[in-house]
């Protein structure tokens, strides 16, 4: 953090914005359940978190989200994990350490949660997100391609 900019944990006030910053991350997906996904979030501490960048008027400048999985995560030989959801900054506030802290905010929570691993994913195709997994610390553990079929009735 600097004197521009700090990282909090996110509240449901804090919803309008953060949901703007969800859809920015998350372009491609349908959101209408965001609200509720919001109000999920907050409502578990324990087993979900969010964090927001915030500039120096207020402003959400960036947020990362992040869940307790106790499912097997590929990639990892512990459970539970904790795992990186999402991770966004705006794109005027990127290479500024802002991510950077998003990410140790979500890695102290999960220390906190007595997990010694925290997990991630991206798409193949998302090199962007490869090379700042990386930046943070992230080591690739595996490529997996998803594969289905439609069954006719």
């Amino acid at each position: 953090m600097n004197a521009s900019w700090s990282i909090r944990q996110a509240r449901l006030e804090d919803r309008a914005a953060w949901r703007q910053l969800r859809t920015a991350l998350w372009l491609d997906e349908l959101l209408a359940d965001d609200a509720a996904e919001i109000e999920r979030i907050v409502a578990r501490p324990h087993d979900n978190v969010a964090f927001l960048g915030v500039d120096a008027h207020g402003m959400a400048i960036g947020f990362a989200e992040a869940t307790l999985r106790r499912d097997h995560v590929n990639g990892t030989d512990t459970s539970p994990v904790g795992f990186l959801e999402g991770l966004y900054v705006i794109p005027s506030m990127r290479r500024l350490g802002v991510g950077r802290a998003l990410v140790a905010a979500v890695e102290q929570w999960t220390r906190e949660r007595r997990c010694t691993e925290l997990a991630s994913d991206a798409l193949l195709d998302n090199t962007g997100s490869h090379a700042a997994h990386v930046a943070y610390g992230f080591e690739e553990t595996e490529r997996v391609v998803y594969f289905r079929k439609p069954l006719t009735p």
